[in-house]
């Protein structure tokens, strides 16, 4: 007797897979996974770009801090030449990476002979410009 045609065709759906077989004929990704990955992205963007943008912001500070500490001790190496601020004139005006400019002016007694004040070129993160006099006074404290 023969069997009826039914039972020779064997039609295979996903569901009729073998336990192993599940990951061999899959391929690329789904739109969920894609939406997922692209998820946690944004939210590791959104945490770490603010936290980045701060560092810089303290990177550019520190080159106008520097600036001011060379430039304060220029003003004092020509002090110990010629005995007065007046006479001093300095040599640089942009700070090492250029990020400020540097400068010079008559302070009055309580300062100690002069004020350096760095401008900057770009956003520090500081609402006013940097000053050192030759004291040490620094402002603003925060930015210091």
């Amino acid at each position: 007797m023969s069997k009826p045609i039914w039972e020779h065709r064997l039609v295979t759906y996903g569901f009729n897979r073998r336990a192993g077989d599940y990951g061999k004929h899959q391929r690329g990704f789904t739109l969920i996974e894609l939406l997922i990955a692209v998820v946690i992205i944004g939210i590791i963007a959104s945490i770490a770009y603010p936290s980045y943008a701060r560092y810089v912001e303290r990177s550019v500070r520190s080159d106008g801090q520097t600036a001011l500490l060379q430039a304060a001790s220029e003003m004092e190496r020509c002090y110990s030449r010629d005995y007065t601020y007046a006479e001093c004139d300095l040599e640089m005006t942009l700070s090492p990476s250029g990020h400020y400019a540097i400068s010079v002016a008559s302070g009055s007694q309580s300062d100690g002979g002069y004020i350096l004040t760095a401008t900057t070129q770009r956003s520090d993160g500081c609402d006013e410009d940097l000053t050192l006099n030759a004291k040490g006074g620094r402002a603003p404290e925060a930015c210091w």
